[in-house]
Order: C-alpha cells, then structure tokens, then sequence
C-alpha cells in the first residue's frame, strides 16, 4: 500500500498577514494586501505597488534576530514561516535532526535586494567594494540551507526553481520522497523577496505588470476581469510540515489535509507565453487528479493561478475544462487569492496551497476580489467566486501553478 501524506504544521509570512491566522482572516473578507511600495523610491517608475509584507518582526515566532543578520529577506520569511510550521506540528529539538526529515523549499528569483545592493555598489565604486556576503544572500539555494542551520537538520536540504510553479512542485517533491520512504518528515513550501527596483524593472520591461492603479492599489489585482492590466509583485513565504500519516498517528499529531496528488507538466512552447488552449497546463492537472486517485467531478475548490494578465486568465480558464470537462468546470467553485495577495512568485502555490487547507478545514470558498466585469468574451466564462466568498463543504480542493518557460504544477489536498 502506497504511504499516505498528511500536513501537520502550516506558516505564513505574506501580504495579508503574517501568520495563518490572520491570513486567512483577511482572505475569507475579501481584505487586499496590495498598496504603494515603501521598500524603495518608486516615484520615478510607472509601477508603484506591490504586495509588500508589513510589519514583519522575525523574533515574534521565537526566532533569534543574532542568527538572521546574515540572511537576505527572502531567508527571513522562509525562516519565519517554518518556525511557524515546526512550532504548529509540536517537533521540537532533536526530532527534527534525524536523517528521516528533510527540506525542500521552492523559490524563483531569490535574494533579489542583495543583487540590487551588490550592483549599486559595483556601479559607484568597483568591484573591491562589493559587500562580501552579496553570493550567499543572492542565490537561491540559501533560505533551505538558513533554515537548516538554524535547525540543525542533517536530512536532506534542497531547492526547486521552476519559477512560478516552485511552491506547488516543491510540496510535491517532498510528498514523493515521503511516498517512497527516504523521509517520514518533510518541511516543504516556498518563499519570495523580489520587490526591488531592478526586479519590477525588469517585469515592467516585460508588460507584465499593473500599471492604471497606482492610485488604488487595491483595485489592481483583478482576475478574470475585462479591466486588468497585469500582475502585481508581492512577496512572503508559506511553509508546511508534511508527514507520513501513521507516523502523524503515532505521535498524536493534529491533521489538517492530506497530499492526495501532485502532477506536474511543460508546455515546451514560450519563455513567458503559455499555451493558449491550456493543454501544457492541463496535463498536469489531469495527472495529479490521476495521482490522487479521484475524478474531476469529487473537487469542489480550485484555487486558481489567475494571475490578472490576460494570456493567464483565459488559457488557464481553457485549461480547466480540458482538464475536469466542460461540464465539471461549470460546476467548479474557483477563486484567485491573487486578487488580495498579488503574485508571491516562487511562493505563490504554497501560499494558495495553504488557503485549500483552510478551505477545507472551514468549508469556506474565498472570493476573487475586484471581479466587477467578468471577462465572457474574452473566454472567462466560469464561476470565480466574484467578490465575496460562500460557505460551502469542502472534501477535496485543488491548486494549480503555471510558470513562465511553461512550468506546471497541481496539487490535490483532500480532507482526512
């Protein structure tokens, strides 16, 4: 019989809040996170918001801030996010050093405000005054390697970069080395801090991102909407702790959800563009579902990528009804949390992972916020949960994350 998966510790550092709790508070009222950006001067750029994390205070989760000084932002919220988790699951001290217990943590860009600082610094004075630790903050690999230092963990310690899919696959690699028996213990998720001058500069350079609503931030992030414009860069960090299920039992641990599935896909087509008919998308789609063991009809919950471009919007509408059928894609409640969070990147599928457990756990589908035009004839002609959400009961929820160069991952949580 194959080894099942459960989660039993969640954190979150994001937009909206900086635990779970508060995330998901604002999530089930429709609160936006998005505003003008403060992390540096924008005033010169055409791009003015974000989906900054406010008030963040790394020691309230029992962190030491000793330990943090030589960590880029995108560590710290990994690091703050699995305090969170592991404090959530009840490990504590030498049960998380066993060779059993890994980490794998996705992340797309990295420590992009070491980059910027480590550029400036070449430009103005040349390479000798380069800060010394600018490598170490800046590539990716380092918020898993900070976190299990921190911790001490000698398991497995791995990074996953598949841009915008990153947190989805990296729940779903470490659901597969549980499966197979290499791990009984996972810290899994993603995180992300790339809201820095150079980095929206080069999404601006793209067409990527929103630019009309500068002066209502919370108003541009619109999925599905005829009147967006493009994305919005945020930041954060989700983290989980997943576990095999009788070594949960064992312990006594509380369960949240089970890892039921996970598939993953490339379009082979474009470096940014995804398929237009969502075929790429809807391979991985249909094989976590096919993982899971469970039909499209069973998924009551899909949180959407709705990224709020309209290449996203309407491939990934056509990729829902390949992949559950015309018919079960009508009867689907789906949401974009994006609309509140804005696009956390190599976060962004464990944070909507996250938002399908507590979905489940509370029966509780969140809406897409600033959903006022649904786009119809633009092809976004299913039900998006427009505005406010609905209680609704919750057995099994599915998240989708597609990445630029044609990354695709899904995960399917159901209930225990």
């Amino acid at each position: 019989m194959r080894r099942r998966v459960v989660i039993t510790g969640m954190g979150c550092v994001s937009p909206v809040g900086n635990t779970v709790g508060e995330a998901w508070e604002a999530i089930k009222n429709g609160k936006c996170g998005i505003s003008s950006i403060t992390l540096f001067d924008a005033s010169k750029l055409p791009v003015k918001i974000a989906g900054e994390v406010k008030d963040f205070d790394i020691t309230s989760y029992g962190v030491d801030s000793k330990a943090t000084r030589k960590m880029a932002r995108f560590s710290k919220f990994a690091l703050a996010a699995s305090a969170q988790a592991i404090n959530d699951s009840g490990y504590t001290g030498e049960a998380l050093k066993s060779e059993k217990m890994g980490i794998v943590v996705g992340c797309c860009l990295g420590g992009m405000d070491a980059s910027d600082a480590g550029y400036q610094k070449f430009f103005e004075s040349g390479a000798d005054r380069i800060p010394p630790l600018t490598t170490p903050f800046m590539i990716s690999n380092e918020a898993a390697a900070n976190v299990s230092i921190y911790y001490g963990f000698q398991g497995l310690c791995w990074t996953i970069n598949t841009a915008c899919a990153s947190g989805t696959d990296s729940l779903g690699l470490a659901t597969d080395l549980i499966r197979s028996g290499r791990c009984d213990v996972m810290l899994a998720g993603g995180c992300e801090a790339a809201i820095t001058e150079f980095s929206i500069g080069t999404f601006i350079k793209l067409q990527a991102l929103a630019t009309k609503y500068n002066d209502t931030p919370e108003k541009a992030s619109r999925p599905f909407d005829r009147d967006r414009d493009g994305f919005v860069m945020s930041e954060g960090s989700a983290m989980f702790i997943l576990e095999e299920y009788e070594h949960a039992k064992a312990r006594g641990a509380k369960i949240y959800a089970e890892v039921a599935g996970f598939g993953s896909s490339c379009d082979g087509y474009h470096i940014t563009a995804p398929l237009k008919d969502g075929s790429g998308a809807a391979l991985a789609v249909k094989a976590a579902l096919e993982d899971a063991g469970i039909s499209p009809a069973e998924v009551q919950y899909y949180n959407a990528h709705g990224t709020s471009t309209h290449a996203n919007d309407v491939g990934e509408t056509a990729m829902l009804k390949l992949a559950f059928g015309e018919e079960n894609a009508k009867k689907l409640h789906i949401s974009s949390t994006k609309s509140m969070t804005g696009h956390l990147v190599g976060s962004a599928g464990s944070i909507e992972a996250l938002f399908c457990v507590k979905a489940i756990n509370e029966g509780f589908i969140p809406p897409t916020i600033n959903l006022e035009n649904q786009d119809v004839e633009g092809g976004c002609d299913l039900d998006y949960t427009p505005n406010k959400g609905i209680k609704c009961n919750v057995n099994v929820a599915a998240s989708a994350s597609l990445g630029f160069g044609g990354h695709n991952g899904c995960i399917i949580l159901k209930k225990v």
